[in-house]
């Protein structure tokens, strides 16, 4: 067994750690450019007990914690990034970005 006084035993070192990059510096993305990430529309919330998830059938009609016309949030990664509205192009679902969160706020609310 081995103790701190032993001849063995050496003190590491290790660098300082780098500042982050100031903002507006240029920062070279294209190693993570083709990283998959998800992309999700909320429309809205509600809580049920799970009687009522048992009773729902074609047909049903769930009740939502947000008026119509109200912006639905757009999260990537589990992250909300955006608020939108739906628009249809082509008889195709799509969301106009109405709103964008900031970086500097996305990384405030992660902490």
């Amino acid at each position: 067994m081995t103790t701190p006084n032993d001849a063995a035993t050496q003190r590491v070192e290790f660098d300082p750690l780098a500042a982050p990059a100031a903002e507006g510096a240029d920062v070279n993305l294209d190693m993570i450019l083709d990283v998959p990430v998800t992309l999700a529309m909320e429309v809205g919330r509600t809580r049920i007990s799970i009687r009522n998830l048992l009773q729902l059938n074609q047909g049903s009609v769930v009740e939502l914690d947000r008026s119509a016309g109200e912006p639905l949030d757009v999260f990537v990664n589990g992250t909300l990034v955006a608020h939108g509205e739906v628009v249809v192009i082509n008889e195709r679902f799509g969301i106009r970005l109405t709103d964008v969160i900031s970086p500097a706020e996305r990384v405030r609310k992660l902490r």
